[in-house]
Protein backbone atom coordinates (compact mmCIF):
# COMPACT_ATOMS: atom_id res chain seq x y z
CA UNK A 1 0.00 0.00 0.00
CA UNK A 2 1.47 3.40 -1.11
CA UNK A 3 0.78 6.87 0.76
CA UNK A 4 -1.00 8.99 -1.37
CA UNK A 5 -2.50 12.44 -0.82
CA UNK A 6 -5.78 13.32 -0.65
CA UNK A 7 -5.13 16.40 -2.47
CA UNK A 8 -4.32 17.48 -6.01
CA UNK A 9 -0.83 19.73 -5.83
CA UNK A 10 0.14 21.55 -8.88
CA UNK A 11 3.52 23.71 -8.73
CA UNK A 12 6.12 25.65 -10.58
CA UNK A 13 10.06 26.23 -10.34
CA UNK A 14 12.45 28.21 -11.52
CA UNK A 15 16.25 29.02 -10.76
CA UNK A 16 18.30 31.66 -11.83
CA UNK A 17 21.90 32.79 -11.88
CA UNK A 18 20.95 36.21 -10.52
CA UNK A 19 22.80 38.91 -11.81
CA UNK A 20 25.80 38.92 -10.17
CA UNK A 21 27.17 35.29 -10.25
CA UNK A 22 28.20 33.76 -13.30
CA UNK A 23 27.15 30.41 -12.28
CA UNK A 24 24.03 29.03 -10.63
CA UNK A 25 24.86 26.93 -7.88
CA UNK A 26 21.33 26.05 -7.23
CA UNK A 27 19.44 23.37 -7.82
CA UNK A 28 15.52 22.36 -7.47
CA UNK A 29 13.22 19.62 -7.76
CA UNK A 30 9.24 20.17 -8.49
CA UNK A 31 7.50 16.22 -8.74
CA UNK A 32 3.77 17.09 -8.08
CA UNK A 33 2.74 13.99 -9.50
CA UNK A 34 4.94 11.79 -6.54
CA UNK A 35 4.36 15.29 -4.20
CA UNK A 36 8.00 16.12 -3.87
CA UNK A 37 9.76 19.16 -3.88
CA UNK A 38 13.15 20.72 -2.74
CA UNK A 39 15.84 22.92 -3.23
CA UNK A 40 19.64 23.10 -2.90
CA UNK A 41 22.02 25.87 -2.87
CA UNK A 42 25.49 24.92 -2.97
CA UNK A 43 27.64 26.69 -0.73
CA UNK A 44 29.06 29.65 -2.20
CA UNK A 45 32.66 30.23 -2.12
CA UNK A 46 33.29 26.62 -1.75
CA UNK A 47 34.81 24.14 -4.84
CA UNK A 48 31.91 23.25 -6.89
CA UNK A 49 28.71 24.10 -5.04
CA UNK A 50 26.58 23.39 -8.53
CA UNK A 51 27.67 19.38 -8.23
CA UNK A 52 26.68 19.46 -4.54
CA UNK A 53 23.17 21.23 -5.27
CA UNK A 54 22.78 18.62 -8.07
CA UNK A 55 24.00 15.53 -6.57
CA UNK A 56 21.69 16.35 -3.48
CA UNK A 57 18.41 16.81 -5.65
CA UNK A 58 19.37 13.84 -7.73
CA UNK A 59 19.08 11.69 -3.97
CA UNK A 60 15.81 12.95 -3.67
CA UNK A 61 14.37 12.17 -6.68
CA UNK A 62 14.39 8.65 -6.07
CA UNK A 63 12.80 8.41 -3.24
CA UNK A 64 10.59 5.48 -3.10
CA UNK A 65 6.38 4.82 -2.87
CA UNK A 66 6.08 5.35 1.07
CA UNK A 67 3.73 3.77 3.39
CA UNK A 68 3.68 6.74 5.59
CA UNK A 69 4.49 10.14 6.25
CA UNK A 70 6.60 8.70 9.17
CA UNK A 71 8.26 6.33 6.34
CA UNK A 72 8.66 8.93 4.05
CA UNK A 73 10.97 11.07 6.00
CA UNK A 74 13.15 8.10 6.81
CA UNK A 75 13.55 7.60 3.74
CA UNK A 76 14.47 11.03 2.64
CA UNK A 77 16.83 11.76 5.58
CA UNK A 78 18.80 8.23 4.57
CA UNK A 79 18.70 9.45 1.18
CA UNK A 80 20.29 12.78 2.06
CA UNK A 81 22.94 11.20 4.60
CA UNK A 82 24.25 8.98 1.64
CA UNK A 83 24.65 11.98 -0.32
CA UNK A 84 26.55 13.71 2.71
CA UNK A 85 28.91 10.85 2.39
CA UNK A 86 29.26 11.21 -1.48
CA UNK A 87 30.26 14.98 -1.16
CA UNK A 88 32.35 14.29 2.08
CA UNK A 89 34.26 11.63 -0.18
CA UNK A 90 34.57 13.77 -3.27
CA UNK A 91 35.94 16.94 -1.02
CA UNK A 92 38.85 14.10 0.03
CA UNK A 93 39.13 13.26 -3.89
CA UNK A 94 39.69 16.50 -4.70
CA UNK A 95 41.60 17.57 -2.13
CA UNK A 96 39.45 20.37 -0.59
CA UNK A 97 38.26 21.05 2.61
CA UNK A 98 34.38 20.35 1.76
CA UNK A 99 31.49 20.59 -1.32
CA UNK A 100 28.27 21.45 0.69
CA UNK A 101 24.86 22.53 -0.07
CA UNK A 102 22.04 23.40 1.89
CA UNK A 103 19.18 21.72 1.33
CA UNK A 104 15.12 22.02 2.06
CA UNK A 105 12.78 19.07 0.85
CA UNK A 106 8.70 19.08 1.25
CA UNK A 107 7.06 16.01 0.96
CA UNK A 108 3.27 14.95 0.34
CA UNK A 109 1.61 12.17 1.91
CA UNK A 110 -1.97 11.07 2.66
CA UNK A 111 -3.61 14.48 4.22
CA UNK A 112 -0.07 16.12 5.30
CA UNK A 113 3.32 17.63 4.13
CA UNK A 114 6.73 16.65 5.90
CA UNK A 115 9.22 18.46 5.11
CA UNK A 116 13.53 18.46 6.25
CA UNK A 117 15.68 21.13 6.01
CA UNK A 118 19.76 21.59 6.81
CA UNK A 119 20.96 25.66 6.33
CA UNK A 120 19.03 28.70 5.43
CA UNK A 121 17.23 27.87 2.56
CA UNK A 122 13.78 28.17 3.28
CA UNK A 123 9.93 26.85 3.36
CA UNK A 124 6.98 29.25 3.99
CA UNK A 125 3.64 28.59 4.55
CA UNK A 126 0.88 30.63 2.82
CA UNK A 127 -2.52 30.24 4.39
CA UNK A 128 -5.69 32.39 4.72
CA UNK A 129 -3.67 36.14 3.99
CA UNK A 130 -0.78 34.74 6.01
CA UNK A 131 2.37 33.95 5.49
CA UNK A 132 4.57 31.34 7.57
CA UNK A 133 8.28 30.67 7.74
CA UNK A 134 7.93 26.76 8.49
CA UNK A 135 11.56 27.15 8.73
CA UNK A 136 14.22 28.00 10.88
CA UNK A 137 17.55 29.08 9.21
CA UNK A 138 20.95 26.96 10.39
CA UNK A 139 22.42 30.50 10.29
CA UNK A 140 25.28 32.54 12.41
CA UNK A 141 22.17 35.53 11.59
CA UNK A 142 19.49 33.17 13.32
CA UNK A 143 21.27 32.56 16.18
CA UNK A 144 22.12 36.50 16.81
CA UNK A 145 17.97 37.01 16.25
CA UNK A 146 17.47 34.18 18.54
CA UNK A 147 19.65 35.71 21.22
CA UNK A 148 17.87 39.27 20.27
CA UNK A 149 20.99 40.72 19.63
CA UNK A 150 19.60 41.66 16.09
CA UNK A 151 16.35 42.00 14.25
CA UNK A 152 14.80 40.78 11.66
CA UNK A 153 15.05 43.49 9.30
CA UNK A 154 19.21 43.98 10.47
CA UNK A 155 19.40 40.17 9.73
CA UNK A 156 18.49 40.42 5.99
CA UNK A 157 21.19 42.92 5.51
CA UNK A 158 23.80 41.36 8.25
CA UNK A 159 27.57 40.97 7.04
CA UNK A 160 27.05 37.06 8.31
CA UNK A 161 24.20 36.54 6.38
CA UNK A 162 25.33 33.90 4.14
CA UNK A 163 27.50 31.80 6.73
CA UNK A 164 25.42 28.95 7.70
CA UNK A 165 26.55 26.35 10.53
CA UNK A 166 24.98 23.23 9.10
CA UNK A 167 24.76 22.08 5.10
CA UNK A 168 24.96 18.27 3.20
CA UNK A 169 28.49 17.56 2.61
CA UNK A 170 30.03 19.69 5.98
CA UNK A 171 30.70 17.21 8.27
CA UNK A 172 30.74 13.50 8.28
CA UNK A 173 27.22 13.18 9.94
CA UNK A 174 24.73 15.40 8.48
CA UNK A 175 22.06 17.18 11.40
CA UNK A 176 19.04 17.09 9.61
CA UNK A 177 15.68 19.21 11.23
CA UNK A 178 12.20 17.75 10.34
CA UNK A 179 8.59 18.68 11.09
CA UNK A 180 5.21 18.06 9.26
CA UNK A 181 2.12 19.73 9.23
CA UNK A 182 -1.23 18.66 8.37
CA UNK A 183 -3.14 20.35 4.71
CA UNK A 184 -5.75 22.64 4.39
CA UNK A 185 -7.36 22.96 0.89
CA UNK A 186 -6.13 26.17 -0.64
CA UNK A 187 -2.19 26.17 1.39
CA UNK A 188 0.64 27.28 -0.88
CA UNK A 189 3.95 26.16 0.10
CA UNK A 190 7.15 28.51 -0.81
CA UNK A 191 10.60 26.77 -1.37
CA UNK A 192 13.37 29.05 -1.72
CA UNK A 193 17.50 29.68 -1.70
CA UNK A 194 18.65 32.57 0.56
CA UNK A 195 18.72 34.54 -3.07
CA UNK A 196 15.11 34.64 -2.95
CA UNK A 197 14.82 35.37 0.83
CA UNK A 198 17.12 37.93 1.31
CA UNK A 199 15.94 40.16 -1.32
CA UNK A 200 12.36 40.07 -0.77
CA UNK A 201 10.28 40.98 2.46
CA UNK A 202 7.51 38.97 3.75
CA UNK A 203 4.98 41.38 2.62
CA UNK A 204 6.32 41.66 -1.28
CA UNK A 205 5.95 37.25 -1.16
CA UNK A 206 2.40 38.20 0.19
CA UNK A 207 1.83 40.23 -2.84
CA UNK A 208 2.95 37.49 -5.38
CA UNK A 209 1.33 34.64 -3.90
CA UNK A 210 -1.97 35.99 -3.80
CA UNK A 211 -2.26 37.93 -6.82
CA UNK A 212 -0.49 35.51 -9.84
CA UNK A 213 -1.72 33.31 -12.21
CA UNK A 214 -0.75 29.63 -10.63
CA UNK A 215 1.39 28.75 -13.30
CA UNK A 216 3.42 31.95 -13.41
CA UNK A 217 4.19 32.59 -9.65
CA UNK A 218 7.17 30.93 -9.31
CA UNK A 219 8.52 33.39 -12.80
CA UNK A 220 6.93 36.26 -11.12
CA UNK A 221 9.20 35.60 -7.72
CA UNK A 222 12.58 35.35 -9.68
CA UNK A 223 11.80 38.31 -11.41
CA UNK A 224 10.94 40.75 -8.83
CA UNK A 225 14.06 39.28 -6.53
CA UNK A 226 16.17 40.45 -9.87
CA UNK A 227 14.63 43.75 -9.68
CA UNK A 228 15.35 44.33 -6.12
CA UNK A 229 19.44 43.39 -7.30
CA UNK A 230 19.92 39.51 -7.71
CA UNK A 231 22.53 39.23 -5.99
CA UNK A 232 22.91 35.89 -5.55
CA UNK A 233 21.30 32.68 -7.32
CA UNK A 234 17.84 32.52 -6.99
CA UNK A 235 15.45 29.66 -6.84
CA UNK A 236 11.66 29.64 -6.11
CA UNK A 237 9.41 26.55 -6.09
CA UNK A 238 5.55 27.01 -5.40
CA UNK A 239 3.67 24.31 -4.41
CA UNK A 240 -0.44 24.50 -4.32
CA UNK A 241 -3.21 22.27 -2.51
CA UNK A 242 -6.87 21.59 -3.51
CA UNK A 243 -8.66 18.77 -1.59
CA UNK A 244 -10.23 16.54 -3.68
CA UNK A 245 -12.71 15.18 -1.10
CA UNK A 246 -13.70 18.53 0.33
CA UNK A 247 -17.08 19.51 -0.54
CA UNK A 248 -18.68 20.71 -3.83
CA UNK A 249 -17.71 24.53 -3.81
CA UNK A 250 -20.97 24.72 -6.24
CA UNK A 251 -24.14 25.59 -3.41
CA UNK A 252 -27.77 25.29 -4.80
CA UNK A 253 -29.83 28.04 -2.69
CA UNK A 254 -33.53 26.59 -4.42
CA UNK A 255 -36.31 29.32 -4.22
CA UNK A 256 -38.85 28.52 -2.04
Amino acid sequence: MTCTSQFRWTSSARSDAGRVREINEDACLDQPGTGRWAVADGMGGHAVGDLASRLVIDALSRIASPVSIKTLIADARARLQAANQQLRDEAARRQVQRIGSTVVVLLACDRFCGYLWAGDSRIYLYRGGQLRQLTRDHSQVEQLKSLGVITDEEARHHPAQHMITRAVGATDVLDLDDDAIEVADGDIFLLCSDGLSNELSDDEMIAVLSSAERESVSEELVELALARGGRDNITAVVVQAEDLNGADKTLLNPAP
